[in-house]
């Protein structure tokens, strides 16, 4: 067990914005939630999957629905304590023993830190993505058979309410309705948890990596190159594409934010193109329309200068940017992970291959 101080989250507020792969929310107005809560509350506990008990009992809490829309329609503060109350109370569980965010991301790595803080319980080093993802059923527990339901949801206007669905993918179909005529984002808990699940389901250690790569990315005495190099050996990743955003398209539907960025190359990738397809977070690349990686792999756009992560709604014409995909959690790679977040489901006419083996086929017809 440690405590979680201003550093950490600023740190861990840039790492799993990165993990984000463009998603998860805007990472400023994440931060200011999380410091004001510690700078209220004190700071919070995080404990290591292999610190709590089997029969412990936990509750994430998230932001659901499109990113883009926190930018305008800030959250009010109380909402996040509200709905995960809610939930205990339906569930009849006096005692909750801890809480842990769903998925990486600027705001949805956040949002259980101001829960930690306000109600004084520890947080959890784990998520159930190992990155994030545009729906509720596309988490590591929906794999093993748990259950999203019961489920609370609320918005900044005080509408409340429970969900109990006949299986996680009526739990989004539901949700995402209610998501939009609250305005297109809402605050959930879901995925009443024990302790034993998380060991059986989580993604382990999400957080104290986020720190170290927020840790690498907001370093001062390294230049740009060695903190690059560093990145990439920590998450096992690659620099895909070096370019300018020269055009995007994208628009708010159904509680996504939907759309593709096109990329002229510059510097190595001279003379090249790039194009990202995203829903909410970044899901196909395409290198001179050959794909170089592709969902459940994380593909992660960060500034060229500053490695700073670059989120969906913060896309803009003539930004410089690096691409860097990494691979996936083993448990997304799976059948039943694939046929969950692959390619295929999203509309995208490919058969899922490793990012590994995309890379390498590149480099050996360049060669």
């Amino acid at each position: 067990m440690r405590y979680l101080d201003k550093e950490a989250i600023e740190h861990i507020a840039i790492g799993a914005a990165f993990l984000g792969t463009g998603g998860g929310g805007d990472p400023y107005i994440g931060k200011m939630m999380a410091l004001s809560a510690i700078e209220k509350n004190g700071p919070v506990k995080l404990y290591s999957v292999d610190e709590i008990e089997d029969e412990d009992f936990f509750i994430p809490a998230a932001m659901m629905g499109a990113p883009s829309v926190l930018v305008e329609k800030f959250p009010r503060g109380d909402e996040f304590v509200k709905v995960f109350q809610k939930l205990a109370k339906y569930i009849g569980k006096e005692k909750i023993t801890g809480t842990f965010p769903m998925e990486a991301g600027g705001v949805n790595s956040m949002i259980p830190i101001v829960v930690a803080a306000q109600l004084d319980i520890p947080l959890i080093d784990c998520d159930g993505m190992g990155r994030a993802f545009p729906e509720l059923q596309m988490v590591t527990f929906n794999l093993d058979g748990i259950s999203a339901t019961p489920m609370a949801i609320t918005d900044e206007k005080g509408n409340i309410g429970i969900f109990e669905t006949i299986n996680n993918k009526w739990t989004e179909r539901i949700a995402r309705s209610a998501t939009v005529e609250m305005g297109a984002s809402s605050l959930v808990s879901l995925y009443p948890t024990t302790g034993a699940q998380i060991k059986q389901s989580g993604v382990h250690h999400i957080i104290s990596l986020s720190e170290k790569i927020g840790e690498i990315i907001a370093s001062k005495n390294r230049n740009v190159k060695e903190k690059l190099q560093e990145l990439l050996q920590l998450v096992s990743g690659y620099e895909l594409f070096q370019g300018k955003i020269v055009d995007v398209i994208r628009e708010t539907k159904g509680g996504f934010n939907l759309g593709k960025m096109i990329l002229e190359g510059m510097e190595v990738n001279k003379n090249e193109n790039m194009k990202v397809h995203f829903q909410n977070e970044n899901l196909i690349a395409e290198k001179n329309d050959q794909v170089v990686a592709m969902t459940p792999d994380l593909i992660c756009l960060v500034d060229y200068e500053t490695l700073l992560p670059v989120t969906t709604e913060s896309l803009k014409y003539g930004k410089r940017v690096r691409v860097i995909g990494l691979p996936a959690n083993e448990k997304w790679r799976t059948d039943k992970g694939i046929e969950t977040v692959g390619p295929n489901y999203f509309g995208y006419d490919y058969d899922y291959a490793p990012i590994e083996e995309l890379v390498k086929k590149v480099v050996a017809e360049h060669v």
